[in-house]
């Protein structure tokens, strides 16, 4: 059986970011010299296409495999991330909020400058899979069945729509989901799914809640290399899993009080 892969979740890449992107951000600099660290090491990075494909046939993955995704659709993917990708033959995964991109589809709400659609078409001529993670960006488990089906159904169309070839992979907005949120991915044509839980994926972890390491602004060399490594990952994260578990009651608890008030309606 194969072994755990690090799955790496990028946001913005840029130079200015704006305040609610910045903690998530990454330099040019930076994600150069991590895209140089990985070429160093001998890791081979993977789309997250290939890694579904490879654990459900039971097929063979490189010795060092690694993914590097991003989310959301930040410009400074197609401006700072690409070139540096093209440099040494790296694949990626895109993961876009088709409601936040430049044009046609836009509602607003982009927390940065984001990409437009010849920009997307670029990233996916030059190899990077573009999967869908959502419309509009929401808490996908705490939507009513309709709102669900509707994000998830819309963003699939609408990359569709553009690129010409369906998307099959999905990461969820602020790595929330739930068995009903998976299901609803699953049934919607999507073959996988990334999650977020600052671990290594595995395949136990089943296609639909594969875990994900984030790289953030302040992510140093040498911690970079420890989590590409799988070294100190828990004591990394611990004050966010933290968080994380403190968060999911309170959005249990607001849950739990909008079903009993739609009760009383």
């Amino acid at each position: 059986m194969s072994g755990p892969v690090p799955i790496l979740m990028y946001h913005s890449v840029s130079r200015r970011p704006t305040p609610s992107t910045k903690a998530l951000s990454v330099s040019p600099e930076a994600f150069a010299e991590q895209m140089e660290t990985l070429c160093e090491r001998g890791f081979t990075p993977l789309s997250t296409a290939q890694l579904g494909a490879a654990w459900r046939s039971g097929g063979a993955l490189p010795v060092r495999p690694v993914l590097i995704t991003f989310d959301d659709g930040y410009e400074g993917v197609h401006r700072h991330a690409l070139p540096v990708l093209a440099k040494y033959g790296f694949a990626a995964t895109l993961f876009v909020s088709t409601g936040w991109l430049r044009g046609a589809y836009d509602t607003g709400g982009g927390l940065d400058l984001m990409l437009d659609w010849d920009q997307v078409r670029e990233l996916a001529a030059q190899g990077v899979e573009i999967g869908g993670h959502s419309h509009t960006h929401p808490e996908l488990d705490q939507l009513p069945q309709d709102d669900l089906w509707f994000e998830l159904l819309r963003c699939r169309e609408i990359v569709a729509a553009e690129l010409g070839t369906a998307p099959r992979s999905f990461a969820y907005p602020y790595g929330y989901s739930s068995r009903r949120v998976r299901g609803a991915v699953r049934a919607a044509g999507f073959a996988q799914s990334l999650a977020v839980g600052n671990g290594l994926a595995r395949r136990a972890q089943g296609p639909y809640a594969l875990r994900r390491v984030t790289v953030r602004r302040t992510t140093g060399a040498a911690e970079f290399a420890h989590l590409i490594e799988g070294h100190a990952i828990a004591r990394t994260f611990a004050r966010d899993r933290a968080l994380t578990k403190g968060y999911a009651v309170v959005r249990r608890a607001r849950q739990l009080r909008r079903k009993a008030d739609s009760s009383r309606v």
